[in-house]
């Protein structure tokens, strides 16, 4: 992946050790001897946010593990995270948690908006011509693992996901055929189920880095191979204005999904979004 990826993985690194300190990107680009413009471009394209937000995401997600599952003062979790009152503290965590910290201790259910970034890292002997293409086929029961170590990667993607339940309903879309995952050099990039009778996607994962880069097309060709007839067929998302997302509702619209009603789902508010997919057996596995 080259040295710009290791400079990446070195601010990774770096935010994660000093994440009540707050280091900005001077200190981190200083660190890792990069200029800060083009280690702004490539933290963004790898791991899917820029280093502010990444950094905002983090605190946050902590701030929330220590409200559901310690009795920390909320003012002492505010000035650990970084904030200067508790007032604007619970203003930010509103925003992406849509409860305020009070309310989130009171619920008591954890689950995280952005855990520690970690990469896929292709086979050294997979490169140039060599390089074997990425390819979409139906998941077995051997892919559990790598399949949630995905999902805590893609995390930003997923509106309060409960991980008990993902790996519960994960294990019944592969006993039922309903699960996809995409391969590239043997890593798991990509991941889906797709309720064919229902028509809808229910989970769709995708690594940070290649977000982009053709994952979710492929994951549609594939849909459109195992249908009788055009339809339309539909997934949910993050509502617009959600502060949460960092481009996944962009993303869905881009390949050609249209909005449709509001919903609230596990207590999350959510938008559902359809598209007309005209039925082709090209692209099946």
């Amino acid at each position: 992946m080259g040295n710009g990826f290791s400079a990446v993985m070195s601010a990774v690194d770096y935010v994660e050790r000093h994440l009540e300190g707050g280091p900005t990107l001077d200190a981190v680009a200083a660190r890792v001897d990069y200029s800060k413009y083009y280690l702004h471009r490539l933290f963004a394209r790898n791991v899917g946010t820029t280093m502010h937000d990444y950094l905002k995401r983090r605190r946050l997600t902590e701030a929330a593990r220590l409200l559901a599952l310690s009795g920390t003062p909320i003012v002492d979790i505010a000035l650990l995270s970084g904030y200067g009152s508790q007032q604007a503290f619970s203003a930010s965590f509103r925003d992406l948690y849509k409860k305020s910290p009070k309310e989130f201790r009171l619920e008591g259910f954890y689950y995280p908006l952005q855990l520690r970034f970690r990469p896929v890292e292709p086979a050294a002997s997979s490169s140039g011509r060599d390089r074997e293409r990425p390819i979409v086929e139906r998941a077995s029961p051997s892919d559990v693992p790598e399949w949630m170590s995905l999902v805590e990667s893609a995390i930003d993607g997923f509106p309060r996901l409960d991980e008990s339940q993902y790996e519960a309903r994960l294990k019944e879309g592969i006993e039922e055929g309903q699960a996809l995952v995409m391969r590239d050099c043997g890593r798991t990039v990509g991941a889906m189920i797709f309720r064919s009778e229902a028509r809808s996607i229910d989970f769709l994962a995708v690594h940070p880095q290649y977000r982009g880069r053709g994952v979710e097309r492929a994951f549609l060709g594939w849909i459109a191979g195992g249908l009788d007839s055009a339809a339309d067929i539909s997934i949910t998302t993050y509502r617009q204005g959600d502060k949460a997302d960092t481009g996944h509702r962009e993303a869905v619209k881009r390949l050609g999904f249209a909005e449709a009603e509001l919903r609230v789902e596990y207590g999350y508010p959510t938008q559902r979004f359809a598209l007309r997919l005209e039925s082709s057996r090209r692209g099946r596995a």
